[in-house]
């Protein structure tokens, strides 16, 4: 099945109102796939008792990974999709979707390939380092990946604050 590239497939009769439900729509999936993570590393330590920290501690940092990693993915093809539908919208229907427009290019995130990069991330790698120095030096990877997904919740509320405003303006 094809992704959607465009929150407008159709003709609709209040395409902003259309656009704001779907980009909500789908930060709230976002947010999921994140709670997910969370979930996931939660529970994981219900294996304690009968897993050794050296299989425990890399699946953690794995799972904060991959939900971070497909909370990016989501997260650019939402912009993608706003970009398209906006080429299709009046002046008029473009102002009122720049609130969410100006969020996209504000909070622009970098490629997934540079979010891991080490060399990149240097403030990241330190404060990554001192946590395992106080803490305990295998969970530097999951400090480092629990950082990608803390980085795009924070991305994710402010999207979603953005969204919250244009849809109070639309109902007033």
């Amino acid at each position: 099945m094809p992704k959607q590239l465009s929150y407008l497939k159709e003709p609709v009769e209040n395409p902003v109102t259309a656009i704001v439900e779907a980009v909500d729509r789908d930060v709230a999936r976002n947010e999921d796939i994140l709670m997910i993570g969370f979930a996931v590393v939660m529970l994981s330590s219900t294996f304690a008792p009968v897993a050794p920290p050296t299989l425990i501690l890399p699946f953690v940092a794995l799972t904060f990974a991959i939900s971070a990693g497909v909370a990016r993915i989501n997260y650019l093809r939402m912009e993608t999709k706003l970009v398209a539908a906006m080429a299709k919208l009046s002046g008029y229907e473009k102002a009122a979707l720049r609130p969410i427009s100006a969020v996209f290019a504000e909070q622009a995130v970098p490629p997934l390939v540079d979010s891991f990069n080490l060399f990149k991330n240097l403030k990241r790698i330190w404060k990554c380092v001192l946590g395992g120095i106080v803490i305990n030096p295998l969970w530097m990877p999951i400090f480092y990946t629990m950082c990608l997904q803390i980085n795009e919740e924070k991305n994710l509320i402010v999207l979603n604050r953005a969204v919250q405003d244009v849809a109070k303006g639309l109902v007033h």
